[in-house]
């Protein structure tokens, strides 16, 4: 199985990329953010709606370099599903490295596979999110999920 995976160039620091995926994730994925992120064994939701959310659990840190994420419960509730529930259990996994004066970052989203029902919707809501970072890292202005 091939796991979800995406790479991305980014004109920031290593240290500016971790801020946004541990203090930031409101301002580049979804403004609907509750909890916290930024410590080991934190929980926070990101929710899209009424009718998505995603809780995760901050599994690892290390700073500057590698964010994980599991998530521990999901709802993807629209009605291309039948299988509203598919992102739990995953993991996601950001891999930070510093290049000159770029970040590259590597996204694997483990259980995030081809043979799922949702792949192609979540793979495009990654595409659009990492777009997302990547703007609110270059201008500090993302497009998250607003009400």
């Amino acid at each position: 199985m091939k796991n979800f995976k995406k790479t991305i160039i980014i004109q920031a620091s290593d240290d500016k990329v971790f801020d946004a995926l541990t203090n930031s994730i409101s301002k580049w994925w979804s403004e609907l953010f509750e909890g916290t992120s930024n410590k080991q064994e934190d929980f926070f939701t990101i929710r899209f709606g009424a009718n998505i959310f995603k809780t995760m659990w901050v599994e690892e840190l290390v700073l500057n370099q590698k964010v994980v994420w599991n998530v521990t419960d999901s709802l993807i509730d629209i009605p291309e599903l039948k299988n509203k529930t598919e992102w739990i259990n995953t993991q996601i996994v950001w891999e930070i490295n510093p290049k000159g004066t770029q970040t590259e970052l590597h996204l694997t989203h483990f259980g995030l596979t081809p043979q799922i029902e949702c792949y192609n919707i979540c793979q495009d809501g990654w595409h659009n999110f990492t777009q997302s970072l990547t703007e609110y890292l270059h201008t500090g202005t993302g497009n998250p999920y607003q009400i």
